[in-house]
């Protein structure tokens, strides 16, 4: 009886909790959590924040980033021994038309020319390292392409076989491809432009190998003069009087082909 009376009193005593402390103890409950849940999301703004400028930044880095293709021939050089691999296809997609063109009026031999321009660029890859990057890539390119094409004369002129299949396949129709040539463009235009474009290609090809070579390289593929004497190995002031005959040259070839 007396253990009743006093569990009963002591069960009596935590409901008769004072009402005051029982409104601190709450109040410091609610405070805890509200400090929590501050802190907890009260903190997401400035890491979302943080996190936008990070991606702002990167987004105006690599808009800032130029392509492959907006870097000069030097820089992608440089990219491509550094380890880009996508470097070199672009240089071969700047010079591989261009070194055809230059080959072909050299050489006169399409199927052949496109031989040595890959030749070039297997080249050009294997002693990428020794290339002297305070020059210009586009003459040490163009100086591989022109020794390929010297030695591509040279050893044509020591085999008869080589030289005659050669003109016999000129007597051939032609079925080389239409070359720069406008949809736009009216049928007669074209045909003019073609027409012409043969006859500019058949008097090339009837010039001496060293006037041959000047000529292209200036009046076709724009060269300076010294750049010119780089790529042949000849010196500025043979290189203007092998163009000058070249020109001369040219001028008396063509002329009956315009009347």
């Amino acid at each position: 009886m007396r253990r009743g009376m006093e569990r009963a009193r002591w069960c009596g005593g935590r409901k008769r909790e004072d009402p005051a402390m029982r409104k601190e103890r709450e109040d410091g409950g609610v405070a805890l959590l509200d400090a929590a849940i501050a802190e907890t999301w009260g903190a997401w703004p400035e890491r979302e924040s943080a996190e936008d400028d990070m991606a702002q930044a990167l987004v105006r880095k690599v808009e800032a980033e130029p392509t492959l293709g907006d870097l000069p021939d030097n820089e992608l050089v440089a990219r491509f021994l550094e380890g880009n691999g996508l470097a070199f296809p672009e240089l071969v997609r700047r010079y591989q038309s261009r070194l055809m063109n230059f080959i072909y009026r050299t050489i006169g031999d399409r199927d052949r020319a496109e031989d040595l321009v890959q030749e070039t660029f297997i080249r050009v890859y294997r002693h990428l390292h020794r290339f002297d990057q305070s020059k210009k890539f586009s003459t040490w390119i163009y100086t591989i392409a022109s020794n390929l094409a010297k030695n591509e004369l040279r050893n044509r002129s020591r085999n008869p076989l080589v030289l005659f299949q050669t003109i016999k396949k000129n007597w051939e129709a032609d079925h080389r491809p239409l070359q720069w040539e406008d949809p736009s463009h009216r049928p007669d235009d074209l045909f003019r432009k073609r027409h012409l474009r043969d006859m500019v290609e058949r008097a090339v090809e009837q010039l001496p190998e060293h006037h041959r070579a000047v000529f292209v390289l200036r009046e076709m593929e724009g060269k300076t003069y010294e750049e010119i004497s780089e790529i042949t190995g000849v010196n500025l002031g043979t290189v203007k009087s092998r163009l000058n005959r070249a020109r001369n040259n040219f001028a008396q070839i063509i002329a009956p082909m315009l009347r």
